[in-house]
C-alpha cells in the first residue's frame, strides 16, 4: 500500500512539473494591453536548426529536448518567447550560463535572470527561456520581466543554482561566473559533467572545477583517460594528484569518491599555494 501511495505521489509531482507546449502557453500571465497569440511553434532536436541555425549545436550539447515558441502581440509591437526544455535542471542552467553576458543586468527571476530593455533570459527547472521585444524601451523591459516572473513561478517556484555549485568557496569568487559544462571541459572530450567557477585570489585568476564521475569507478575511468593523454602512469589512488597537461599546464587535483576537484589557470600560474581550495568537498 505504501508503495502505491509513493508511486501516486511521484506521478502527481511529475505531472506538476511537466512542461508540454499547451501547458506552457496556459502558464503565460495575462498582461494589460497585450494579447497572447493563439499560434505555437514547436521544435525538436531534429529541426531546431531551422529556427536558430548556428546556435543549435550548443543546445544539443546541453541535452536539448524541445523548444516552444510563443508570442505576445500589441499593435506595432510583439514579444517572442522561446522556451527550451532540457533533460535536467543542470543542463538548463548550463545553457543559460554559456550565454551569460557581462553587458546585461541581473534579476531575481527563476534560478537567475539577466536582460535589458530588449531581451530577458533566465533558467528555471529544466527550462531555459529567451525573450525578445520588437522594440527597446523601459516599458518593454518591464513587461518582459512581469511575463518572465509569472512564467518562472509556474514552471518551478524553487529553482536555483545546482546544489554542488552552492558549496564552492566564497572567498575570491568572481560573481556570476558559475558554469556547468556537459563535455569537453578545457578542450578534453572525456571531461564531462563539470561544475566550475572563476576566482581572483591574491592577484591570481583561476578556475576551480569539479568533475562528477557519478561513481568512484566512473571517476577512475575519467582520470585514467586523462593520464593516458598526458602519458602519466595510470597507477594512482584517491587523494592528491597532479595532471601534467601539456596544453593547460600542471593542474593540481584531489580525487575523493565520485568527485575530482581541480584548479586551472589560463595564464599558466603556479597554483600550489591555492591548492587548499581543493578540499571543499571532503565533508560532502
Amino acid at each position: 500500500m505504501k508503495y502505491y501511495c509513493l508511486l501516486f505521489s511521484l506521478l502527481i509531482t511529475f505531472a506538476s512539473k511537466a512542461q508540454t507546449p499547451d501547458e506552457l502557453k496556459s502558464w503565460l500571465p495575462e498582461v494589460d494591453g497585450w494579447k497572447i497569440s493563439g499560434e505555437i511553434e514547436v521544435f525538436s532536436p531534429d529541426n531546431l536548426f531551422d529556427r536558430i541555425n548556428g546556435s543549435a549545436p550548443l543546445f544539443l550539447e546541453n541535452n536539448f529536448r524541445e523548444m516552444t515558441s510563443m508570442e505576445y502581440q500589441q499593435e506595432g509591437n510583439s514579444i517572442t518567447i522561446q522556451v527550451y526544455r532540457h533533460a535536467t535542471p543542470e543542463d538548463a542552467f548550463g545553457m543559460y550560463a554559456s550565454e551569460r553576458s557581462s553587458d546585461l543586468e541581473f534579476f531575481s527571476i527563476g534560478g537567475e535572470a539577466q536582460g535589458d530593455d530588449q531581451g530577458l533570459y533566465f533558467f528555471t527547472g529544466c527550462i531555459y527561456v529567451k525573450m525578445k521585444s520588437g522594440e527597446s524601451s523601459g516599458l518593454a523591459g518591464k513587461t518582459m520581466r512581469i511575463i518572465g516572473k509569472g512564467l518562472a513561478e509556474r514552471i518551478d517556484s524553487d529553482s536555483s543554482y545546482p546544489s554542488l555549485l552552492k558549496k564552492f568557496p566564497q572567498e575570491g569568487k568572481i560573481p556570476f561566473s558559475e558554469v556547468y559544462t556537459t563535455s569537453s571541459f578545457i578542450g578534453h572530450e572525456f571531461l564531462k559533467q563539470v561544475y566550475s567557477c572563476s576566482y581572483n585570489l591574491d592577484g591570481k585568476k583561476f578556475i576551480l572545477f569539479v568533475v562528477d564521475g557519478q561513481t568512484p569507478e566512473g571517476t577512475r575511468d575519467i582520470l585514467s583517460q586523462y593520464f593516458m593523454f598526458t602519458k602519466q602512469s595510470t597507477s594512482f589512488s584517491e587523494g592528491k594528484l597532479t595532471v601534467k597537461d601539456r596544453y593547460n599546464g600542471d593542474i593540481p587535483c584531489l580525487w575523493k569518491g565520485r568527485y575530482v576537484t581541480g584548479l586551472f589557470s589560463e595564464s599558466g600560474d603556479d597554483l600550489e599555494k591555492e591548492s587548499f581550495m581543493l578540499s571543499f568537498l571532503e565533508d560532502n
